[in-house]
């Protein structure tokens, strides 16, 4: 009996101990996540990239839903911007992320000569790239917008192609806050490896 109570006990200490590290993990990545949202972005870049997410048919899923939101609210906010919307199709996705986001920004208000669609990339970093191809000659200062799980991540992809950048979070469905949340974290940690 003393012998099971010792190996029950040693068992409650491992598990805690692997708690208390993705404990720690957790809200010391997460430093990193909200590092991403500083300095917010106020209408000073011109230009705007909003970078796409999952497409149900023609219909956006919910984080892009409200990527697109963040953008039009944005957009209302600061008229003198323009928005390069980017995001190719995927697979199961009728049209690219980027029609999407243009049929959801001017339903939302926002006239249509003010946006701008990338709609060949796949991945954050072709986002970032193939944006900054339609920037004009010599801009190097944009505004991001995309979930607020992702800026870190998207601000140093951009960092890296020479864009300086603020950021425009799009809040993430509390429905995704734990497993988007975990993704990005090991993402993040990825990156650094890299």
């Amino acid at each position: 009996m003393k012998r099971i109570k010792h190996v029950l006990k040693r068992y409650r200490m491992v598990v805690a101990g692997i708690l208390g590290g993705l404990i720690i993990f957790w809200f010391s990545i997460g430093l990193f996540v909200e590092e991403g949202k500083r300095p917010a972005a106020n209408g000073k870049n011109v230009f705007v990239i909003v970078l796409g997410a999952g497409v149900k048919g023609e219909t956006p899923s919910l984080i892009l839903k409200n990527r697109i939101q963040a953008a039009a609210e944005y957009g209302k906010n600061h008229p003198r911007t323009t928005f390069i919307l980017s995001g190719g199709q995927g697979q199961g996705e009728a049209i690219s992320e980027a029609e999407a986001m243009r049929r959801g920004m001017v339903a939302a208000g926002i006239p249509e000569k003010r946006l701008i669609l990338e709609d060949q990339s796949t991945s954050t970093t072709e986002n970032l790239r193939f944006s900054k191809v339609l920037l004009p000659q010599g801009e190097h200062h944009v505004s991001i917008v995309t979930s607020d799980f992702h800026l870190y991540r998207a601000r140093a992809e951009a960092k890296k192609i020479g864009l300086s950048s603020d950021a425009i979070p799009a809040k993430t469905p509390l429905s995704g806050v734990l497993r988007y949340g975990m993704r990005e974290r090991v993402a993040i940690i990825v990156k650094f490896f890299e």
